[in-house]
């Protein structure tokens, strides 16, 4: 019952700021510079993270920033929540994301999203996407900023089978900036497509950098290799706290390999 009550009190306080920062932050993202929209957008991703720290019992923790480079960079994160998609923001120096043309028609939001530089992808789309999508990333690579992609393209349930997409691969080999992998276990506290939220650390994880150069394949294989295995560790290490979130059977299969590959 706790628990039910702990999330419904924080994801009526999360839509609710989020809506009136949305509202509010109307003029610096809308009619001032690009980088004090983002400003404006780290604020709304720490604001969230307390909230759900406070309200939620969710804590964060971010491992590994003396990873990230200094400059243009692509983020490849994994996703098995919403909460990633804010608290990785204010991580980040000057951060944009990758993400489906279809959210730049929400009412709204699609304006942020146009005004925030972010990468509209037609998901399906073939090589004509690929392409737009590199000509697109390359315009904010020249700005120095970072990118976010999640190359499974959705959310995916801890212990999911691994879902990796081209597109990363085809940014990697076109863009010629380290990419740097990030694991997570959020979908253990947060799951996706459900109303629950349980309380525990949630741990963002960057790893360090797959420098330029390699060719597509060998890229492909060591950036699932690192973001999968790290995860899986993470999620092992959240099974064996105090008390422990909901651990589906399929992710404790793949923590129960770890050591064993």
């Amino acid at each position: 019952m706790a628990t039910i009550l702990r999330s419904l009190v924080f994801n009526i306080a999360f839509y609710l700021v989020t809506t009136v920062m949305l509202i509010v932050g109307i003029v610096p993202f809308l009619l001032m510079p690009q980088r004090t929209g983002i400003a404006f957008a780290k604020l709304w991703g720490t604001v969230c993270t307390f909230l759900a720290r406070v309200l939620g019992g969710i804590r964060l923790e971010v491992r590994g920033r003396e990873h990230i480079p200094q400059g243009a960079a692509i983020v490849a994160a994994k996703h098995q929540s919403a909460y990633e998609t804010f608290a990785l923001i204010p991580t980040l120096a000057f951060p944009t994301f990758v993400i489906k043309r279809e959210l730049r028609q929400i009412p709204l939001f699609g304006l942020y999203t146009t005004a925030a530089g972010m990468i509209h992808v037609e998901r399906g789309g073939g090589s004509a996407a690929l392409r737009a999508l590199v000509a697109r990333a390359r315009e904010e690579i020249a700005k120095q900023r970072e990118i976010i992609i999640f190359p499974e393209g959705t959310r995916r349930a801890p212990g999911a089978p691994p879902d990796y997409h081209f597109g990363v691969s085809f940014m990697y080999k076109a863009l010629g900036v380290p990419v740097v992998p990030v694991a997570l276990n959020s979908g253990l506290f947060w799951p996706r497509r459900k109303f629950l939220r349980y309380p525990g650390t949630i741990v963002i994880e960057y790893l360090p950098p797959i420098e330029p150069g390699l060719d597509t394949k060998d890229f492909a294989e060591r950036l699932e290799k690192a973001v999968e295995e790290a995860s899986d560790r993470l999620i092992a290490e959240a099974a064996a706290a105090p008390n422990p979130p909901p651990i589906s059977d399929a992710a404790r299969a793949r923590i129960a390999t770890i050591g064993h590959d």
